[in-house]
């Protein structure tokens, strides 16, 4: 009984850590927190979202966020796929190894490669594109997505490959009308990881978007100064985390069940 009321306790201690700071952000979003010649700090306004859908670096920031974000999700995706197939299907010398190297890379801090990621892609005309930041990305996103979706696609009976080979469909064909529905659980928590990384992420993207093209991250680091305006910033970070509030809303019961399943 005393050990169900300190869970209880913990629970609820752990809501409000995480409640509280939200609640005060989105309540600030909300209020002038900068002195005005029309409006006294404190008032509740729309001025701040107004603010922020008129200037065009934060509106840029935000697009260029989800445009490198999408495209490493889809790189990801098109290259773990066949590659996690591959390994749970087919044994070859070192597999296992091979697999445990991809985890050991994905654990590299991402300074390490700042220098040798920003000459390669200076060479390559990649920088302040966000195209630069999505492959990038994919060095630490694929071994994820390899790993978990060779787990989904081992849970599949090799019988189902066959049988659907049997019946005439080519490789392609399986994967689209067959395998993607049975490990789509598998694949919204892949892109699931690899959305919160390439999100959150500002190393990397900092040091390739040096002059223009910045993320998100760093236009709201822009906004901070000798005399910051609180309201803006608040706007800003709520809106920056509305896709991955989305992103969760759509895909909860896949996650949810690839947490269940394999994770």
């Amino acid at each position: 009984m005393i050990w169900n009321g300190c869970k209880s306790l913990l629970v609820i201690g752990l809501a409000v850590v995480m409640v509280v700071p939200l609640a005060q952000s989105v309540l600030l979003s909300f209020m002038s927190t900068l002195p005005r010649d029309d409006m006294v700090v404190g008032t509740f306004t729309l001025l701040n979202y107004r603010n922020l859908f008129n200037d065009a670096n934060l509106v840029g920031s935000l697009w260029t966020s989800l445009t490198y974000v999408v495209l490493n999700i889809l790189i990801c995706l098109a290259a773990g796929l066949p590659a996690a197939y591959a390994i749970s299907r087919f044994s070859f010398v070192g597999d296992r190894h091979f697999l445990l190297m991809l985890l050991v890379f994905r654990i590299t801090p991402p300074v390490v490669l700042s220098l040798p990621v920003f000459l390669l892609f200076a060479k390559l005309n990649l920088l302040n594109n966000p195209i630069g930041i999505a492959l990038v990305h994919c060095l630490f996103n694929v071994p994820v997505t390899i790993w978990i979706l060779e787990n989904f696609i081992s849970s599949v009976p090799k019988e189902f490959d066959e049988t659907a080979f049997l019946d005439g469909y080519s490789t392609p064909v399986f994967f689209i009308k067959y395998l993607l529905p049975i490990i789509a659980p598998g694949i919204a928590v892949a892109a699931f990881f690899c959305f919160i990384f390439s999100w959150v992420e500002v190393v990397l993207a900092r040091i390739l978007t040096s002059t223009g093209g910045k993320p998100i991250s760093m236009a709201i680091e822009s906004l901070l100064g000798f005399q910051t305006d609180v309201g803006l910033v608040m706007a800003v970070t709520i809106l920056s985390l509305l896709p991955g509030v989305l992103l969760i809303f759509f895909v909860r019961n896949h996650i949810s069940k690839g947490f269940q399943l394999r994770i």
